[in-house]
């Protein structure tokens, strides 16, 4: 069975906003071995817009820096985006989904393949909810935001997690990996 990881940036009082992360070398290598260890990755409508806006352009543009192999690693990773507002995708790997999100995710872990990425915050509560997550990613910066999208709302249960180990970041941040107490 496929694994499911949910990884995400927030900052040190729990919020997600890609503009208050601290977008570092470390940061981006982090996610660039992440995304080339994994073979789909799923979005929702914010997301994916945001992810194809800032990084398609680079495609054909390239700055010339590590953000490149970035632009480069989310360019050929599978993407499965679930918006029922949302028209077209631009990426050309890039597929609405057919089904609801419970429905296509135990989908796609019976199937062959490797890691599924949760890269959106949307999808990771739904799939938290539903307990379909085998291993959190989250990268917490040394920022405090004092508002915007909380990372674990509405929720609605306990889950317990346990600490699989951490990776510190240049900038500060710590990638702190758990895996859900089942």
């Amino acid at each position: 069975m496929r694994k499911i990881i949910g990884a995400i940036n927030m900052t040190l009082d729990g919020f997600c906003n890609h503009e208050w992360m601290i977008p570092d070398e470390d940061l981006h290598i982090h996610f660039i071995q992440l995304i080339e260890n994994a073979d789909t990755i799923l979005y929702g409508r914010v997301t994916y817009l945001l992810m194809e806006n800032s990084w398609l352009p680079m495609i054909s543009n390239p700055t010339g820096t590590y953000l490149d192999q970035f632009a480069s690693a989310l360019d050929k990773i599978p993407k499965i985006v679930f918006s029922h507002t949302l028209k077209n995708l631009k990426w050309g790997n890039a597929k609405f989904s057919k089904e609801n999100l419970p429905d296509e995710v135990r989908k796609l872990k019976e199937q062959s393949g490797g890691t599924i990425l949760a890269g959106s915050r949307s999808i990771i509560i739904s799939l938290m909810q539903m307990g379909l997550i085998d291993e959190f990613q989250i990268c917490v910066h040394p920022v405090i935001a004092g508002s915007g999208l909380p990372l674990f709302e509405n929720i609605g249960q306990k889950i317990s997690l346990k600490l699989q180990k951490t990776k510190t970041l240049g900038s500060g941040a710590q990638i702190l990996f758990y895996e859900p107490v089942r």
